[in-house]
């Protein structure tokens, strides 16, 4: 799992509303820095590092909510909520996927092609998944959300 970023000058003398702008700058730059190739099936910890990604980004937004302008503070929440949403589904079937393929080199030969067979429903699922989450990710892109998100910062309330 990719740690979490150090926040750069952030100070405990910090005004609230410059402390929310630091932090959320930063866990909103790993959030977009974490959705390179997260699409691809081959390395599911992509999805998994992005998924942890916006789980700390949604986490920083509700706690400094009293900074930022009401509705778009909840427009950008209610997005990173529903990407989270997306990583997640996908990131289940990976998980079982995963430990079917491990389990499946540990049962006897006889028993390979029913938890084969098992692992490809969950392929099938992990597949739909993964369409579900492009079309999460193409809404992010449309909707500029990585810009939306450094807006909310620039603009945030004091």
């Amino acid at each position: 799992m990719a740690k979490p970023r150090d926040i750069p000058d952030l100070h405990a003398a910090d005004a609230f509303a410059a402390a929310a702008a630091k932090v959320v700058a930063v866990r909103a730059q790993e959030l977009a820095d974490h959705s390179q190739n997260v699409l691809d099936t081959s390395d599911i910890e992509r999805v998994h590092d992005m998924r942890v990604a916006t789980r700390r980004l949604r986490a920083v937004l509700e706690i400094f909510a009293p900074c930022f302008p009401k509705r778009e503070h909840a427009e950008v929440l209610s997005e990173v909520k529903a990407l989270a949403d997306a990583l997640g589904d996908r990131r289940d079937p990976d998980v079982h996927i995963a430990a079917l393929d491990t389990f499946a080199t540990e049962v006897k030969p006889s028993s390979r092609p029913g938890v084969r067979l098992l692992a490809g429903r969950f392929r099938d699922e992990q597949a739909r998944a993964n369409a579900d989450l492009a079309q999460a990710l193409q809404r992010a892109e449309e909707t500029d959300l990585h810009g939306r998100l450094r807006a909310l910062v620039e603009g945030q309330r004091v």
